[in-house]
This record gives structure tokens, C-alpha cells and sequence, in this order.
């Protein structure tokens, strides 16, 4: 209970942190720090509360066993990323707050869906899992680093909204979400590792 409290007020923290304090994607203004905020929500906060609920009363997918779906709540991040990053959308979100707000939620939601969808639900379901959740975490580790990777080395600006958005800054923010790809590769090579354990268990001595 304690180890659950206490990555719940880590991800509460950093929350609050980057949604309200002056690193908020409205207050801080550049690309780079929407972008430090959108990695703080999905990477961090998302996992570090999946882990603190996974097989608790408090698991959602543990009710509802559909939910725990690895391959679906990938897909399901990859459209709400790749959808909030388009220009379009990207400077709704920078120009009003309610699609900010809508943006957010939205970020947390997939994030959260995905890390239970491999982490939680009950013991007896989370092996016939793992595989589905490593290349689940693999994948969205792609994604996300081939976006990233398309934003650092744009050769223009892509997005024109209010703050302006100058070519150096955009790199930076590229550069954030790489580094929040890692995230889900670890997670993906850790769930590797477990499955590899749990193989082994499972192999009788001769």
C-alpha cells in the first residue's frame, strides 16, 4: 500500500508540475515545453499510476476485463498522438483551452489504457498477456520515435500557431519525445524479461 501511495503522489506531483505550474503548455508558451508536458503525462504520470493501481481493487481492467487489450489501447494512442500532432489540431489545442483540456484528458486516457492494459488485470489473465503487451510497448516505442524523429528533422517549421514556433525550438521538442519513447522500450524489454522468468518457471526439471 505504501509502494502504491507512493508512485500515485509522484505521478500527482509531476501533474501538477506540468498542468498548472509555469511549465503548463499556456503559460510556457514553446513548442518544446508543450511537448515536455505531453511526455510527462503519457510517459511518466501514465505509467507510474498504472503501476500503483495494476491488480489492486482499484484496476479498472480487473471489472472489466475487456479493456485489457494491449493491441488495441496501442492503436488507440498511436491515432490520439499522431491525431493531436497534426497542425490542425496541435494549434486548437494551443489557442483554446478547452481542446487543450480535451487534448490532455485525452493524452492520460490512452496512456493509462495502454500500461494496464499490459500491467494489470488478474494474475491468473496477465500471462496469456505478456507477448500481446511487449510488442504493444514495442511498437508505440516506434511510433513515437519515428514522430519524433520527424518533428527534429523537419526542415521548416510545421506548426504556425499564435507563439510562433521557431525551427530550433521544434528540434527540441522532437528531441523530448524520443526521449520519452524510451518509456515504452523499456517497459518492452522488461516485460521481455518477465515473460522470459515465467517461461523458465514453467519448464519442469528434468
Amino acid at each position: 500500500m505504501t509502494r502504491r501511495f507512493s508512485l500515485l503522489c509522484i505521478a500527482a506531483v509531476a501533474l501538477v508540475l506540468v498542468w498548472g505550474g509555469a511549465a503548463s503548455p499556456l503559460a510556457a508558451g514553446p513548442f518544446s515545453a508543450h511537448m515536455i508536458v505531453h511526455v510527462t503525462v503519457m510517459a511518466l504520470a501514465a505509467p507510474l499510476i498504472a503501476i500503483a493501481l495494476a491488480g489492486s481493487a482499484w484496476d479498472p481492467t480487473r471489472r472489466w476485463p475487456w479493456l485489457a487489450a494491449p493491441m488495441a489501447a496501442m492503436l488507440a494512442e498511436l491515432v490520439v498522438v499522431w491525431g493531436w500532432h497534426l497542425p490542425l489540431l496541435h494549434h486548437a489545442a494551443r489557442s483554446s483551452t478547452a481542446a487543450l483540456a480535451a487534448e490532455q484528458a485525452s493524452f492520460l486516457a490512452v496512456g493509462l489504457a495502454l500500461w494496464l492494459s499490459v500491467l494489470g488485470g488478474r494474475a491468473a489473465q496477465r500471462h496469456a498477456r505478456l507477448a500481446g503487451g511487449v510488442v504493444a510497448l514495442l511498437l508505440t516505442s516506434m511510433h513515437m520515435t519515428l514522430l519524433g524523429a520527424l518533428i527534429t528533422l523537419a526542415p521548416r517549421s510545421l506548426y504556425h500557431h499564435d507563439m510562433g514556433s521557431a525551427l530550433a525550438d521544434q528540434q527540441v521538442a522532437g528531441m523530448v519525445m524520443l526521449s520519452g519513447s524510451m518509456s515504452y522500450l523499456a517497459g518492452g524489454l522488461w516485460l521481455v524479461a518477465r515473460l522470459l522468468r515465467e517461461d523458465r518457471r514453467r519448464v519442469p526439471l528434468r
